[in-house]
């Protein structure tokens, strides 16, 4: 085997082009050219980010190549504890386990599926990071001999290269999952483009929509904090769901407000995107009854909320000092559709558009006259659907 060849390849060409699946696949594709009998290879990256604890990618002799993610509280599981890879990355060693006669009752599951499929031995290393972190990943093979010893030296002598060249794929993938948690797929996108000069701003246009929870302020002072950030979490996951499903952005949490856009793009369909919102807001209000159950029969208040829709141009970009960014819109689009969800309990509705909406849904929607709001000169009309 020209062990030299594969870890300059590892080092070099692979490092370089920051494909973490192209990596797996063509590393995979040297090992079984030179002579390793490889039927499953995984590269397991822990990723810096509070709703995600990993991301992967499995190469298999007889598959397509899978990636995967996985959630946090994954960590808290059986899945993880005890598993091989808590233990190369705690350990910061090599683990091999040949997957012949294993105890159902007392082996570790994943060495049982494999054995199930046709493993036969399963060799496990740390990939060690310059910022002190543990990666993980595992070579399983489906050989009647199992893996030689010439094999896992050769495993051994490509665990620095690999992780050279992964380290920087996983520092990207990380960097883009933060800033896509925090911001927001449309924004974190452009942030990872460049658009990170202070007051670096632009235009868009797109649907606003604003979503505020009822009765917010005497809840915070009379529920608890236990109780007021478990309704909020209840509360944003149905709205985030819905807006994400609908292919919108979600780009703050305000206190127990919602701030989110869909942005219209050249060639963009005015009318679909405005039926995309409604659709966002109008799942948001039906899951949320889903929740209000589990509520009531928990024993718990259930929780209300209004949402404005508002279409216009909106300004995004970067505003704040010169050591401290937020990335936001501003702009009267915002301002009206904040100011239209105002009505929502003024008027006794769960969801209220302006006429900017209603023009592109005139079958949908149905006015409701129009109303003073607070900093607009003239009243608004606003919009519901029809009954």
């Amino acid at each position: 085997m020209d062990t030299k060849e594969l870890t300059d390849w590892l080092v070099g060409e692979a490092r370089l082009s920051g494909d973490g699946i192209a990596i797996v696949e063509e590393l995979g594709r040297r090992l079984v050219h030179a002579g390793v009998p490889l039927w499953r290879f995984r590269v397991a990256q822990r990723v810096s980010n509070p709703l995600l604890a990993a991301w992967g990618v499995i190469w298999r002799s007889d598959a397509p190549t899978e990636d995967y993610v996985v959630p946090t509280a994954w960590l808290e599981t059986q899945t993880w504890i005890g598993s091989p890879f808590e233990y190369v990355t705690d350990h910061r060693s090599s683990l091999r386990k040949r997957l012949r006669d294993l105890d159902p009752e007392t082996d570790y599951h994943l060495y049982l599926e494999l054995a199930a499929e046709g493993g036969t031995d399963f060799f496990c290393l740390p990939l060690e990071y310059g910022d002190g972190s543990v990666q993980g990943t595992s070579i399983t093979t489906n050989h009647p001999d199992g893996f030689s010893d010439e094999h896992l030296e050769l495993f051994e002598a490509i665990r620095m290269p690999l992780a050279a060249a992964m380290e920087p794929v996983a520092m990207r993938r990380s960097t883009a999952s933060l800033l896509n948690t925090y911001l927001g797929k449309g924004p974190a996108e452009a942030v990872v483009a460049g658009a990170v000069r202070r007051g670096g701003l632009s235009e868009l246009k797109a649907v606003v929509m604003f979503s505020d929870l009822r009765g917010f302020t005497h809840k915070s002072t009379t529920w608890g904090d236990t109780k007021v950030l478990e309704a909020l979490d209840q509360y944003f996951q149905v709205v985030v769901d819905a807006v994400h499903e609908h292919e919108g952005d979600v780009l703050k949490f305000l206190g127990d407000g919602v701030l989110a856009v869909f942005p219209i793009l050249e060639g963009t369909n005015v009318p679909n995107r405005c039926a995309d919102a409604l659709a966002a807001a109008r799942q948001a209000q039906n899951k949320l009854g889903e929740v209000n159950k589990a509520r009531l029969e928990a024993g718990d208040e259930p929780i209300e909320f209004g949402t404005g829709l508002h279409l216009g141009m909106l300004t995004y970009g970067n505003i704040g000092s010169a050591d401290r960014l937020d990335f936001t819109v501003i702009g009267e689009t915002v301002n009206l559709a904040s100011r239209i969800e105002g009505l929502c309990k003024v008027l006794g509705r769960r969801v209220l558009c302006s006429s900017a909406i209603a023009k592109h849904m005139p079958d949908t929607l149905t006015s409701l006259g129009k109303h003073d709001v607070r900093g607009v000169t003239e009243p608004v009309e606003v919009f519901t659907d029809r009954a």
